[in-house]
């Protein structure tokens, strides 16, 4: 049984977490200690125009959040066509849709304008989107096959596919697989797509009662049946073993974030180390590297674990979008809850 409250804790927390690193993503420690002092940054700072402004992980945690809605509710036989069209919506609100003309129009390859997700005009924001993700959507808006096991758009193991994956956890046992089927729609490298397998299972345990070691631990059990899972595997194994991380300690063991596998570590690394929730998401973006990716990542563990009463109040009250980060939640928990309610216009199915 899930419990509500460390799910909407997951989703939040990742929100937080993201928000926190949106500021220093891209800046190397130094110039982050320069700029906000010795001890990095240690609450929200301005970025896109305001404060605790989100980037395109929460954007695209919400259109996954829909996209587990409608297709909940639609083609049980094809549990991606929904997700891909929610992506697809997703790529409209960033602005750099292709011109849907060059493939006569049709309708498969162009999200439809419905639903209520996409009625909220804030997510109408280009917060830099990654690259291997828009070129995956472009093409398949173009008249191209989804990517999946067998159709591997790319090689690309970026960290775009975990950064998305926690709402899969609504999912039980079988989120794992399925995490894994969302990011294949973009990534296909091994560590791009069995990253966000891990962090839906991990999620998964923790919403029902695992310790963040025990749940760790499955984990990467559950892991050891796919093929290309090495390089996962070791990179969580170095988390587990890092100690509590330091910004040069992230560099020089595991990696910058800016692919799956290193995304998932440091995240990993950084709740295994954290006091409390404030503690645990600062060393999680103080870094040089993928900050907003391996904030939300983190946020997603520590919310699963302690749920939105260990947020800092001053962080969730300075969120962007919050009232539609926890209306979506809510209405994903609803969905998958014993008597889903009948939605109407707000979630078409699929």
């Amino acid at each position: 049984m899930i419990d509500d409250d460390r799910f909407l804790g997951s989703i939040l927390a990742g929100a937080v977490g993201d928000a926190l690193g949106a500021p220093v993503e891209f800046l190397a420690i130094e110039t982050i200690r320069r700029r906000f002092g010795p001890d990095g940054t240690t609450g929200y700072e301005e970025e896109y125009g305001g404060r605790g402004t989100i980037t395109d992980d929460t954007q695209m945690t919400l259109f996954t959040l829909e996209g587990l809605i409608r297709g909940h509710r639609g083609d049980h036989a094809d549990p991606f066509a929904a997700m891909q069209h929610a992506y697809q919506r997703w790529l409209h609100t960033q602005a750099i849709e292709p011109d849907w003309a060059r493939n006569g129009g049709a309708f498969a390859t162009k999200p439809q304008p419905d639903g209520w997700l996409i009625t909220n005009t804030g997510l109408f924001a280009l917060r830099a989107p990654g690259n291997t993700v828009t070129q995956a959507l472009r093409s398949f808006a173009r008249g191209n096959p989804r990517g999946s096991f067998a159709n591997r758009l790319n090689n690309s193991k970026g960290c775009g596919g975990v950064m998305r994956a926690a709402p899969y956890a609504l999912h039980g046992e079988d989120g794992f697989a399925l995490a894994i089927g969302n990011a294949l729609l973009t990534h296909g490298h091994p560590s791009g797509f069995l990253s966000a397998g891990a962090l839906a299972h991990l999620v998964h345990l923790l919403l029902r009662d695992a310790s963040l070691p025990d749940a760790i631990a499955a984990t990467r059990a559950k892991l050891l049946a796919w093929e290309g899972h090495e390089e996962q595997v070791a990179a969580l194994d170095a988390a587990v073993a890092h100690g509590r991380p330091t910004p040069e300690s992230i560099a020089d063991q595991l990696g910058g974030g800016w692919t799956g596998e290193e995304a998932l570590a440091i995240a990993v690394a950084a709740a295994l180390a954290a006091e409390d929730m404030r503690d645990g998401l600062l060393l999680a973006v103080n870094h040089s590297g993928d900050s907003d990716s391996t904030g939300a990542i983190c946020g997603n563990i520590l919310g699963a674990v302690h749920g939105t009463t260990a947020i800092p109040p001053e962080w969730l009250a300075e969120l962007e979008l919050r009232a539609v980060i926890e209306q979506v939640t809510r209405d994903a928990l609803a969905e998958f809850g014993d008597a889903p309610p009948a939605w109407g216009d707000r979630y078409p199915a699929w």
